[in-house]
């Protein structure tokens, strides 16, 4: 039977918060097989994992820095000197592999040999049943396809480490130790059934082009022949100028960009996170030319009430007793929400019920649909469940 349990300390001092988090967190538990963990950008990491090595030398770790705060059934935790949240997942029937690696060339390739150590870690050589991964904002899509060269095409959920002002701060981590840029990963090998639901869940508008000039993976220069910024003033009728530099991050959080899926079951958020001189855009994941692009549309409302339905659809893809669920949601979106964002953790206690979870707020989310490839976005949720 998996067991989970919940803990958080927003203490001044990293080792002592650290140490209080994993005391709640690993309560009860016999023998836990990893702890997810996401902390503020203002702690020393290395102190925080020292403590989990203190307390817990056999216990695997995984997670990541996050934006402002996380999420748990007490409520949203965040404090100005610091804050942890920590979930620790105990079942004899599951075994995990986890691994970490910096930066150091190209990101498929480095994908590729984190997976290779992951499956050393687990003792195994064959594919997981799913996994998780954090990575840096930036290179996502590229450390996924290194991975998947290695294990094939299996389900996965995750999301980007965030700070609290885009400034490149974040931090993600495993047991190992943390470092600013590259990925981690977490194989699970269980019998157990896994669901995860991953949705933007905004609207989609009448706004459509097609995208016909980027520049790298992530520039999107023009939108049906014209320059990306004045394309998307027209379509909110807005002035182009308004929507430069950091504004239209700020602007597109309840108006982003969308593009569909080949089967059309998921609309994958392209977040703009800048407004070039040139009006061309800046954006948060991989755009390419000759695909349709989508005016997204959402209230904060919207944005406040959706997590609270798509754990709703979540558990009714896991059709088996839960024993844990795992929030991924968008750090862009958390902004959006303001000082509104007591609402969502009251909303996610409601409909999780008595089942334990932890909420991260990252700058970039990972998820799959029914039979779709496994897809990296943004402004997005990913929320994930595990089978009691």
């Amino acid at each position: 039977m998996l067991k989970s349990k919940v803990g958080y300390s927003t203490n001044s001092n990293a080792y002592t918060s650290s140490k209080e988090a994993l005391l709640m967190a690993s309560e009860g538990l016999t023998n836990p097989k990893l702890v997810f963990m996401y902390s503020s950008v203002v702690y020393d990491q290395q102190e925080l994992l020292k403590a989990t090595s203190d307390l817990l030398p056999d216990v695997p770790i995984i997670g990541c820095t996050s934006f402002t705060g996380v999420l748990t059934p007490d409520g949203y935790i965040s404090g100005d000197d610091g804050f942890i949240g920590m979930m620790a997942l105990a079942d004899d029937a599951l075994s995990v592999g986890i691994a970490g690696l910096p930066k150091t060339g190209d990101a498929r390739l480095i994908g590729r040999e984190v997976a290779k150590k992951a499956l050393k870690h687990a003792n195994r050589s064959d594919a997981p049943k799913y996994f998780y991964m954090v990575a840096s904002p930036g290179e996502e899509e590229s450390y996924l396809k290194g991975i998947q060269d290695i294990i094939g095409r299996v389900p996965f959920f995750g999301g980007s480490a965030a700070d609290n002002s885009i400034s490149g701060e974040w931090s993600l981590f495993t047991h190992e130790g943390a470092f600013a840029d590259g990925v981690a990963v977490a194989f699970f090998y269980t019998d157990k059934a896994f669901a995860n639901e991953f949705t933007g869940a905004y609207k989609e508008s009448n706004h459509v082009g097609v995208i016909t000039k980027v520049d790298g993976k992530r520039g999107l220069i023009e939108i049906d022949g014209k320059p990306a910024v004045k394309v998307y003033a027209d379509w909110t009728g807005t002035e182009a100028d308004s929507l430069l530099g950091a504004n239209l991050l700020a602007a597109t959080i309840t108006a982003p960009l969308g593009v569909k899926d080949r089967l059309g079951d998921l609309v994958a958020i392209r977040h703009p996170m800048s407004g070039n001189p040139d009006y061309s855009m800046s954006i948060g994941n991989n755009v390419a030319e000759n695909t349709a692009v989508i005016m997204m549309e959402a209230t904060v409302d919207d944005l406040i009430d959706s997590p609270y339905t798509t754990l709703e659809k979540l558990k009714s893809k896991l059709d088996k007793e839960i024993g844990a669920y795992h929030i991924v949601h968008c750090g862009g979106r958390r902004a959006g929400i303001g000082d509104r964002i007591d609402e969502v953790a009251e909303n996610l206690k409601k409909a999780a019920g008595d089942v334990p979870f932890l909420g991260v707020f990252t700058f970039g989310e990972y998820g799959f649909e029914d039979d779709g490839n496994n897809t990296c976005g943004g402004l997005m949720l990913s929320f994930s469940a595990f089978e009691k």
